[in-house]
């Protein structure tokens, strides 16, 4: 196995090679991932805690997932571009911790929309893992029609999230975001886009909003692997806009943000 395909498993005590993990049928209870370029990272700590709160702390694994944890990061290389994710899993009725090592696909500035007008397919909305597979299935359903995201929407019409992206736009000065009661996954990257605003004293807006009220709006989609990205169309959507300098001066912002991953063991 190449070391841009390798797959971990925890055996209790290190991260054990594995050629055979999806043979059987598993289910991913809680997963989390994060761009490495270069041996830098955004926000590493919280997507730790993002991830380690979703194990429970009773079992085996939530006494070791910090040993694991540590062994999962200082397995990345130091160079080069990655897309690591680790998994909580449930498999023949046990819970596992599996590590996968990834090369990070080419990634944009930009991104096309499409409103997804089906049933709602989350079944844990506000927990990064059980979905990933329905989530992945409306995003292709999205690039059939032309688009890179499908965009979910509440059963009253307003925008909750994209299929792997969490979403943003600008009113005039203020940036909004959904309001706390829609449901939607506590995106990282957004944490540290929202982090910046309130430092640079942008005022951040909580709406329940429709796609008619984002008409003229600048619009971006957020999430690990691409930071921000500004939406040019939104099939079945809303017509959007954008200033001229904005996302560049954000996405350098962001990029300012970046730590060095932890020294190896």
């Amino acid at each position: 196995m190449s070391a841009a395909a390798a797959i971990f498993r925890w055996d209790g005590h290190l991260l054990e090679p594995r050629d055979d993990c999806d043979v059987l049928p598993a289910t991913i209870e809680a997963a989390d991932s994060w761009l490495v370029s270069d041996g830098t990272v955004l926000a590493l700590d919280l997507h730790r805690t993002r991830f380690m709160t979703s194990i429970p702390r009773s079992s085996f694994l939530g006494l070791a997932a910090g040993e694991f944890w540590d062994d999962a990061i200082a397995a990345i290389p130091r160079d080069g571009d990655w897309f690591p994710r680790v998994e909580l899993r449930t498999q023949l009725s046990r819970l596992h911790l599996l590590f996968r090592l990834r090369e990070a696909p080419p990634r944009s500035r930009s991104i096309v929309l499409a409103t997804h007008r089906g049933r709602d397919p989350r079944t844990a909305p506000r927990l990064k893992g059980p979905d990933l597979e329905a989530m992945t299935r409306l995003r292709t359903k999205a690039q059939h029609e032309g688009a890179d995201e499908g965009v979910i929407l509440t059963t009253e019409g307003f925008v909750a999230e994209g299929s792997t992206t969490c979403l943003a736009w600008w009113r005039g000065d203020a940036l909004a975001i959904p309001a706390t009661e829609i449901d939607r996954i506590d995106s990282v990257t957004l944490r540290s886009v929202l982090a910046l605003a309130t430092a640079t004293g942008v005022d951040i807006l909580y709406e329940s909003t429709r796609l008619e009220d984002l008409d003229g709006c600048e619009v971006w989609a957020v999430n690990a692997l691409h930071g921000i990205r500004i939406v040019t169309s939104w099939i079945d959507g809303p017509d959007v806009a954008e200033q001229p300098g904005r996302l560049d001066t954000w996405r350098r912002r962001l990029d300012a943000l970046r730590r060095p991953l932890p020294e190896e063991k």
